[in-house]
């Protein structure tokens, strides 16, 4: 059974779970990311690259592991993260600035991200269903 909470502990709930994805991809902690993601086969993530658009655990883990064989070092600083409840409390969307760092080889890179995600309240409690990042332009 879901018990209300404040809306106030709901969404730092929310930034909880999107601390907790941040971490899991700094630590290449699959386990820890798997705790925040809702499992449904349906649930879609899109990304970045053109052939990002995952449907499923199963499609964004395999994703996850092919960006940690990739890139090293990986560290995420979140900015002008805001979360907003529905009006039921039982889903939240949320919006974030990202830059995402780290080695390519030998390369270092750097990509300003815009980011959306979508959470609900489940038993387990909050979890993430769906994301879109994209790369911001430069000027």
């Amino acid at each position: 059974m879901i018990t209300t909470t404040s809306p106030d502990l709901a969404r730092d709930a929310v930034r909880s779970v999107l601390d907790a994805w941040i971490a899991g991809v700094e630590l290449e902690d699959f386990g820890q990311i798997a705790q925040v993601v809702a499992g449904d086969e349906d649930a879609l993530f899109i990304s970045s690259g053109a052939d990002e658009c995952l449907r499923g655990w199963s499609a964004l883990k395999a994703a996850l592991v092919a960006q940690a064989a990739a890139i090293k070092n990986i560290r995420i600083t979140a900015t002008d993260v805001d979360v907003h409840l529905l009006a039921d409390g039982q889903a939240a969307w949320a919006t974030s600035m990202w830059m995402f760092e780290g080695l390519l080889g030998d390369q270092s890179i750097s990509a300003p991200l815009r980011c959306t995600w979508v959470c609900e309240r489940r038993e387990k409690g909050w979890v993430l269903v769906h994301f879109h990042k994209s790369i911001g332009a430069t000027h």
